[in-house]
């Protein structure tokens, strides 16, 4: 997926500045799709060159004007034909699962401190979705009533909570695998 997709998505749900879009990517949909503010605003500045999106200047009292970005037609015809177009299914690119497999030549006990570090980011990143959930989704402000956007957007939600979940029972039996490696002291 390009980084344009991810923005055009962004904007459809809601138009915004550049740096808004920034902080949305940080919050939510960067946890699927990340880019870091220089990507966002460069991809921004090529797709307004290319028509896919509409930029309109905002007066602010005592800041600088923003730009508040929006889909254009052909950013909408862009997404609609990518949204149709087949993709490859991810294939797992995994750092730690390598190391974990290398320890083996090694000292498996030695890799204990980086796989509970890991499982602190995802308990963290849990946390995190779940809060969200309940802010968004399913707690007392939730709209009784969702429109498919929201559904949308929780189900994509749920997919991460999901993933988070397996995550720490892998790392979990990681981690008991490794303490019961572990060399008697």
């Amino acid at each position: 997926m390009a980084l344009e997709h991810a923005i055009l998505v962004s904007l459809l749900e809601k138009p915004g500045s550049g740096y808004e879009l920034a902080r949305r990517f940080e919050r939510s949909i960067g946890y699927f799709w990340t880019a870091t503010h220089q990507q966002i605003y460069r991809v921004l500045k090529r797709m307004e060159s290319d028509g896919w999106i509409d930029v309109r200047e905002v007066p602010q009292q005592a800041r600088p004007d923003k730009k508040e970005y929006s889909v254009a037609a052909l950013g909408r015809t862009a997404l609609a034909e990518w949204l149709h177009e087949p993709i490859e299914p991810e294939s797992v690119r995994h750092d730690l699962a390598v190391k974990i497999r290398g320890a083996a030549f090694d000292d498996p006990a030695a890799l204990i401190r980086e796989v509970e570090r890991h499982h602190q980011i995802h308990s963290d990143r849990l946390a995190h979705y779940l809060a969200g959930e309940r802010r968004d989704f399913t707690g007392p402000g939730a709209p009784a009533t969702p429109d498919a956007g929201q559904e949308l957007q929780h189900v994509v939600l749920r997919g991460g909570i999901a993933y988070e979940r397996m995550t720490l029972d892998w790392l979990d039996d990681v981690l008991a695998t490794l303490h019961r490696l572990r060399p008697e002291r």
